[in-house]
């Protein structure tokens, strides 16, 4: 039991502490740059229904939301929400993230392949990241290779939902960056603090995929060690 947790560790540590540090500099990076104010003086609220608004998506509603940094688009109700630190602050920080999440929309709009995909795979993962391991297990302990396989592969959609959301996200964070210059947001000197806070963000769902990778490859390893 106890070099199954070793071996446990072994493969999840990396994602794991990657995933700590992520947190802590995105964390960091918006505690910092939420305190540098935009020349224009223009709130994350604003910003987001202007972008919105100039590519043709008046109909897409801007929200707040409670919760920190609990900003996202749900493209099944076309809605954009924003945090209370994004939805009223001018600040770089509030900006980057708004403009963000802005470019999900533009996505929507332009059916974003990827997007597209990660949308659908939603059930699946919802169900696959709680059931999978359980069938997995129990396969495991009873014997039952092909029940194992079955709760491998349903667990396997956790990582390739991790893995399509990349280029979700870096897509989001290079409109948000083109789109805030390009509409007089902000200056391009004013891009540093933006970078700094989506380049931590793209930290945290690069070590997401490594958390979900490293955990299927563990169950394939025990999985392959047990039919040796």
């Amino acid at each position: 039991m106890f070099a199954g947790y070793g071996l446990y560790i072994l493969f999840s540590l990396p994602a794991l502490l990657l995933g700590l540090w992520a947190q802590a500099k995105v964390r960091s990076s918006f505690n910092k740059y939420s305190k540098v104010r935009s020349g224009r003086g223009i709130a994350g609220a604003q910003a987001a229904r202007m972008i919105l608004d100039s590519h043709g998506l008046s109909h897409v509603n801007v929200e707040q939301v409670q919760g920190f940094l609990s900003d996202h688009y749900d493209p099944r109700s076309k809605t954009l929400r924003l945090s209370p630190q994004v939805y009223q602050s001018n600040s770089l920080a509030a900006l980057g993230v708004a403009a963000h999440e802005a470019g999900h929309a533009l996505q929507d709009q332009q059916n974003y392949g990827p997007l597209a995909l990660r949308s659908a795979m939603v059930p699946s993962v919802q169900i696959g990241s709680w059931a999978g391991p359980l069938i997995f297990l129990a396969g495991l302990f009873m014997n039952l290779t092909p029940l194992a396989w079955a709760g491998l592969i349903l667990f396997g959609a956790t990582a390739v939902f991790a893995l399509v959301t990349l280029p979700v996200e870096f897509d989001a964070s290079k409109r948000a960056r083109e789109i805030l210059v390009s509409q007089g947001v902000l200056t391009p000197q004013e891009l540093g603090g933006v970078n700094s806070v989506l380049d931590a963000a793209a930290l945290t769902y690069v070590a997401a995929a490594l958390q979900a990778i490293s955990t299927l490859l563990y169950y394939a390893f025990l999985l392959m060690g047990r039919r040796d």
